[in-house]
Order: structure tokens, then C-alpha cells, then sequence
């Protein structure tokens, strides 16, 4: 098999090209979770990149919990199960920009099955995971800078306490084409960032409290002006 170069400079464009070099590596090897990947240095050079640049990329995989990095011993595909790994890699999800009502429609109905359920069954552990989500999703909005990414991991953080690992694993497939649409069609309220805040804040508050219900209402309630902007596309 063989790789195109690609250079690499410190734009986001690069970074995911290298993601996508690692995840033709992963489809070509047929590697499957618990799988070991190269070093950071074998994947620069097989890349041609720098290893700042391979380990930037890593991470940002790490952070959707596609990979997982074990210290002195080397980063390995996570166990994520079979459906969303493949579904990823192979890019099942392949979302157009007029497909974004159809994403936001399914995101809709996976956010409020998953915190109904994490207000059950969420651990101390995730509670954890989302406070620290939400936690990092606040810094950036109180400084008024983009957080699409913070947002999507405090949704996941969600997603991986609901306990059930098929909802997991759709939310898991979808993050990818939700950031790359996102990234086009911006649905902003320059005069909502405390009020995004806010609703997130309610959301955590809910599933912290165990209440089903109010965790439900509360991610119906985060949604509805996106919800209203989808309803207007035809």
C-alpha cells in the first residue's frame, strides 16, 4: 500500500489529513480494538511529518476515544467495539452540508435517550468526565472563543454514561460529520453564550441529581433553536 506525502503546517486542515492517513493505515493493516498502532516516530516517517504534528493528531483522536495511549507503552485502538470503529473508519456516516437537518434530527433523539438514561446510571467516575467537559466548555465561552469542540466532548461525556454502548457507539460515529458540518454551518447567538452556559449547567445539574426527567427537558430545551433553525430548511 502506499501513502501519499502530505506537508503538514499547524492548520486544522493538516491535522486532519494526518488523522486521515492513520485511519487509511488502520483499514489497510485490518487492525481491530486492543490493536497497537506504530510509534509516533514510525507514523511521521511512514507520513513524512513532524512527530509534533502525529501526536497532535493522536490526541485529537484520543479526545473521541478512537485511540488510547498507555505510557512506556504505546497507543492502541480503543475498545469501542466493532460497529462504531468500523463505522468511523469507513466513514459510514458520509454527511453532506444538506444533510445537516437529518444529523441534527438524529443527534436530537440520541442527546435526550442518553441523558434520560446517564441521570440513572452515571458513576462518581462520570460525573467526573462531564463536570471536567463542562468545566473546559465554560472557560471557552466565557472568553468568548469558538468551544464547538468542548460542547461535542461534554455530549459524549454524556453519551459514554448512559451506559448503554450501542447509543455510545452512534454517538461516536456521528461526532466526526457533526463537527465537520458544524464547522460550515454556523448556528450562532453572539448574545447567548451565558445562556448556553447556563443550559449546560442544568443539563450536568440533572444527571448529578439523578432526575430522568429534568435532564431530558433540559437537552430538549438546549436544542430548541437549533431544532427551530432545522424546522425552517426545506
Amino acid at each position: 500500500m502506499k501513502l501519499n506525502r502530505i506537508r503538514v503546517n499547524d492548520s486544522i486542515d493538516d491535522q486532519n489529513a494526518i488523522i486521515s492517513k492513520i485511519k487509511e493505515f488502520i483499514l489497510y493493516k485490518n487492525l481491530e480494538p486492543g490493536d497497537k498502532l506504530p510509534s509516533e516516530r514510525e507514523l511521521s516517517e511512514k507520513f513524512n511529518v513532524s512527530r509534533r504534528n502525529v501526536r497532535e493528531a493522536i490526541a485529537k483522536l484520543e479526545r473521541y476515544e478512537l485511540l488510547k495511549s498507555i505510557p512506556k507503552t504505546g497507543t492502541f485502538i480503543a475498545n469501542i467495539g466493532q460497529v462504531a470503529l468500523k463505522g468511523i473508519m469507513e466513514g459510514v456516516v458520509e454527511l453532506k452540508q444538506q444533510d445537516f437537518k437529518s444529523l441534527v434530527e438524529t443527534r436530537l433523539m440520541l442527546e435526550a435517550q442518553t441523558s434520560f438514561l446517564a441521570a440513572q446510571r452515571r458513576t462518581e467516575d462520570d460525573l467526573e468526565n462531564i463536570e471536567a467537559a463542562l468545566n473546559l466548555y465554560k472557560v471557552k465561552m466565557i472568553k468568548r472563543e469558538d468551544a464547538l469542540e468542548e460542547d461535542l466532548l461534554f455530549h459524549l461525556a454524556i453519551a459514554k454514561a448512559c451506559g448503554n454502548s450501542t447509543l455510545n457507539a452512534l454517538m461516536l460515529q456521528i461526532t466526526p460529520k457533526i463537527i465537520s458540518v458544524f464547522e460550515k454551518i454556523r448556528v450562532c447567538d453572539e448574545d447567548g453564550f451565558m445562556r448556553e452556559v447556563n443550559q449546560h449547567e442544568v443539563i450536568f445539574n440533572a444527571i448529578k441529581d439523578s432526575n430522568s426527567q429534568l435532564a431530558v427537558r433540559a437537552m430538549e430545551e438546549h436544542f430548541k433553536m437549533l431544532k427551530d433553525f432545522c424546522n425552517e430548511i426545506r
